[in-house]
């Protein structure tokens, strides 16, 4: 696809964060890898990312795809060492979901203050997408 955006999360050393967001819990998909001689574009399914080790815990996410097209991404397990870091992946987790829809792929930009979450939550979607075959 083209060049990645740079995405920001901001928030407060000791502050609280404003609103919480968290990620989709729930997806209505057909599970399933079927593939046909006309390539990705019939690959449809749940497919589970690796689960990924960081500094502050795991990350694991599945992803959905529709007619070969990524129609949303599931975050199964966020980093949960520590309260600030459970913050911060609660934070990042669907600007990363929005992103990696938008782009179709897991090459987008890390998300500023949440380094770790990213690298995770990205390399696991990568392990999705090749089992999925996109």
């Amino acid at each position: 696809m083209g060049s990645a955006t740079v995405i920001a999360v901001a928030w407060l050393v000791g502050g609280t964060l404003e609103g919480k967001t968290t990620a989709p819990t729930s997806t209505t998909s057909t599970p399933g890898n079927s593939t046909s001689p006309s390539g990705a574009a019939s690959v449809s399914g749940t497919f589970d990312g690796a689960t990924e080790s960081t500094r502050y815990g795991t990350v694991q996410v599945k992803i959905v795809v529709v007619a070969g097209k990524i129609t949303d991404v599931v975050a199964t397990k966020l980093t949960d060492q520590g309260g600030r870091s459970v913050q911060i992946s609660n934070r990042a987790a669907p600007i990363l979901r929005a992103e990696v829809i938008k782009a179709q792929s897991a090459k987008v930009s890390s998300v500023s203050g949440a380094t770790y979450t990213a690298r995770g939550y990205l390399s696991s979607v990568q392990s999705a997408l090749d089992k999925a075959g996109l």
